[in-house]
């Protein structure tokens, strides 16, 4: 078992995983393979990650509070237990106007080729 991953045969609460941190995105990893992995990352007020690209689709679901999420400059507003997939190759900004959780989730099923 990798040192980051979550212990295995264990339950565990999601939203418990990782904590508010003032001024701070704290990210853990529950799962890394070669194949995807799985992280929750907690995001105080006003924090936000750099924009990026990803050649996977990444799945976000909201576990606790509310996200910004913006793709190819298009603004998503999400709350708890809502979801939306990013696509592949898409910019895409995640921001918290109000503190909040969510689960990241990869799945790398080889090099998506960028369409055009």
């Amino acid at each position: 078992m990798e040192k980051s991953e979550l212990e295995k045969a264990k339950s565990f609460i999601v939203v418990e995983i990782t904590e508010y941190v003032p001024n701070a995105v704290v990210i853990k990893t529950v799962i890394k393979k070669m194949t995807g992995n799985i992280t929750v990352v907690s995001f105080d007020s006003g924090e936000a990650l750099t924009e990026k690209t990803s050649p996977f689709d990444t799945f976000i679901q909201v576990i606790d509070g509310q996200a910004e999420i913006r793709i190819n400059e298009v603004s998503h507003s999400l709350k708890t237990g809502d979801a939306i997939i990013i696509p592949a190759h898409a910019r895409n900004v995640i921001s918290a106007k109000e503190r909040f959780k969510m689960v990241s989730t990869v799945i790398k099923s080889g090099f998506e080729e960028v369409v055009t």
